[in-house]
């Protein structure tokens, strides 16, 4: 029993009954990992109740339930603040900043080898965020087609940042969500290698991007 409470609990939802024992019948062979699943989003937060909450949850995006992000709300909301991470076979830039501001651990593609989703899980465990290395390798060309560190969207966030808006201003002026434009003053404070946005901005027009 000791043993059993060492491993990592997973909880996969998916309506895909193939999917799902595929995936069960690997990880449940790790000898790190315990595995539940569900068939929607009722059903894991049935299981929630009953077993309480799980070390990581995997939710289908298109499975019954769901309703976009407001089903994946409702799981993280049940699981005790423990990383919940959203399974896709169509793994988006929008579909991963969407999942990412809503507090998910990352966008785990369906079609990522069995082993690879193992390491996955075990990485988001330890605390990380799980990103495909396809939208990864989307975002390094973003950032290299416009021949600096920062990304096309990042740059737009810094004009506005030179003119002094503040978070609020520029999510109106993008239609996006205050806590998008959060992040990517963050990252651009990142790479900038600066303590704030006020700093972000000078360091900028030092290296010639505003």
């Amino acid at each position: 029993m000791e043993l059993e409470n060492e491993k990592i609990s997973v909880l996969i939802a998916d309506d895909h009954g193939m999917i799902l024992d595929i995936l069960s019948l690997y990880l449940s062979a790790q000898t790190d990992i315990s595995v539940k699943t569900a068939a929607d989003v009722e059903a894991a937060a049935d299981l929630l109740k009953i077993e309480g909450s799980f070390d990581v949850i995997l939710l289908d995006y298109n499975m019954p339930g769901m309703h976009g992000l407001k089903g994946f709300d409702r799981i993280m909301r049940s699981n005790a603040s423990k990383p919940v991470a959203i399974l896709t076979g169509n793994p988006t830039r929008r579909m991963m900043d969407e999942a990412l501001e809503a507090g998910a651990a990352g966008i785990l593609p369906k079609t990522m080898p069995a082993k690879s989703l193992a390491n996955a899980i075990r990485f988001i465990h330890a605390g990380e965020t799980y990103m495909p290395l396809s939208l990864m390798r989307d975002e390094m060309n973003s950032q290299s087609s416009n021949g600096g560190p920062l990304s096309s969207r990042e740059m737009t966030v810094l004009g506005f940042l030179g003119e002094g808006k503040q978070n609020k201003e520029i999510a109106n002026e993008l239609a996006l969500s205050e806590a998008t434009i959060k992040m990517h003053v963050k990252s651009i404070c990142k790479k900038l290698d600066a303590n704030n946005r006020t700093h972000a901005v000078i360091n900028a027009r030092d290296m010639g991007l505003l």
